[in-house]
Parts: C-alpha cells; structure tokens; sequence
C-alpha cells in the first residue's frame, strides 16, 4: 500500500534525495508475565522523572521522540510503541538502548521493529514525510510495513503511475490525516513502512478500508502487522503497563 495523502515541499533545481534525509524507528513492547512491572505509588514521580531525562539526553543528540503510544488491548502481543527520528541509524540505535535502560522501560520484551528512511517515494518524487516537514503528531497512529508484488517494479512506468495516482486520490480525501511513508529496502524484512496519523482514529478505519478499493492492492504481498494506538504522556505509560 502506498503513502495515501502526500505531503509535498517546494521544488528545486537538486534531487530531493540530496537535499536531506531522515531515519525513523519504531520499536513496540510487550509487558513480560514472567517479570511483571510493580511499582510503589511513592515511586512514580522519580520513574517518570528518569524516562523524561532520558528523553532529553536523547533529543540532545539530534533525535526527536515522536511520541509513546498505548497499543495494549488492539493485540494481545504488544502493550506500549515508540516512534522516534533522527538523521543517522547509529544514533537512533543508541536512542532506543536510552529509553530501555529507564525502570519503566526495562523489564518489557520485544515484539517489533522497524526503521526506515526517506527516500524518493513510489507515487510522488517530492514527498516528504510529515515528520520532517514539522508537523505536530497527531493523537493516534497506525504503523504497518508493506512488501510490493514481485511483478510490481517490472510494471510498465506508465501503469504503476495510473494505479499510484487512483490509490493517492482515494487517500487525499482524508485531509486530516498526516502520512509517512520511508523506505526500508535492506533495513529489515519490508520494502516500505507506512505511519498514519490522525486525531480521530476513525478516519483511519475509513481510510485503510477506502484503500483497499484500488488497482494497486492487487501487488502487494504483504502488509502486516499493524500497530495501533493512542499517543500518549510519559506518565500514563506507568498505568499503560500494571
């Protein structure tokens, strides 16, 4: 599946890919059954105090956290997401080893991760991911990787182009809804992954079910898991977790 509502920035005379790149992550955990989390009243400040330091050390170093979401209760696999960005992979690795370092955060398990960068998108060579055109997140998200068909990129240019474009058309009517699409050719097991963002969680529904009605679903070969949930502040994340 494709980017649904392109966001676009001003041409120029340089390919946008030499212009600027960002990597994004996303990481999901799962509470451990075996190592169950259990904290005193009396220590929730002092916890959520060190997560929020720890995110400070981080966007010190150039990396943004995108937001902490509550996906408990849409799987039974995962419990909390994280989504952050930055320009290189090494410090989104070290990123992510900060925050699971942190009580709140350490005794969860690994469920998923994905990360990608941005790269010239299949429907529009301009685009750019809403994360790095600065605009504020939204108050849920729905995250999911896609692989294309084997015969998708042996397509005449002229045919993927007409599906691209219908399967954009759909996507657009859903102004409100902020895509970013990254590539993740080598990065892991998918060829694209795919955040959408909106404050009511039901133009996401209507969205994902309005795009399954286009050509270009028929070359798509995988796009699970889908991750979903609600962005929410680094203390509720102790309530998230118990």
């Amino acid at each position: 599946m494709t980017d649904p509502a392109p966001s676009t920035i001003p041409s120029t005379s340089e390919p946008m890919g030499e212009l600027v790149t960002a990597y994004a992550l996303w990481a999901v955990f799962r509470r451990n059954p075996d190592a169950p989390f259990e904290i005193d009243g009396y220590d929730v400040p002092s916890v959520v105090e060190e997560l929020d330091d720890a995110v400070l050390s981080i966007e010190g170093e150039d990396v943004t956290v995108r937001g902490f979401y509550d996906v408990s209760g849409l799987r039974a696999d995962a419990d909390l997401m994280v989504w952050i960005h930055g320009e290189t992979p090494e410090t989104l690795q070290w990123a992510l080893r900060q925050l699971r370092r942190t009580t709140l955060l350490k005794s969860l398990l690994p469920v998923w991760n994905a990360m990608g960068v941005h790269r010239d998108a299949e429907f529009n060579k301009r685009h750019m991911p809403s994360f790095m055109l600065g605009k504020p997140p939204q108050g849920w998200v729905t995250v999911y990787p896609f692989v294309r068909s084997y015969e998708w990129y042996l397509l005449p240019e002229e045919e993927r182009s007409a599906m691209l474009r219908d399967h954009g058309m759909k996507g657009a009517a859903f102004r409100t809804t902020l895509a970013n699409t990254v590539a993740s050719f080598a990065l892991g097991d998918y060829e694209w992954i795919l955040a959408l963002e909106d404050d009511e969680l039901l133009n996401l529904v209507d969205m994902m079910r309005d795009l399954r009605q286009t050509d270009a679903r028929r070359h798509v070969r995988e796009e699970v898991p889908f991750y979903t949930g609600r962005r929410i502040g680094t203390a509720e994340i102790v309530e998230v977790l118990q």
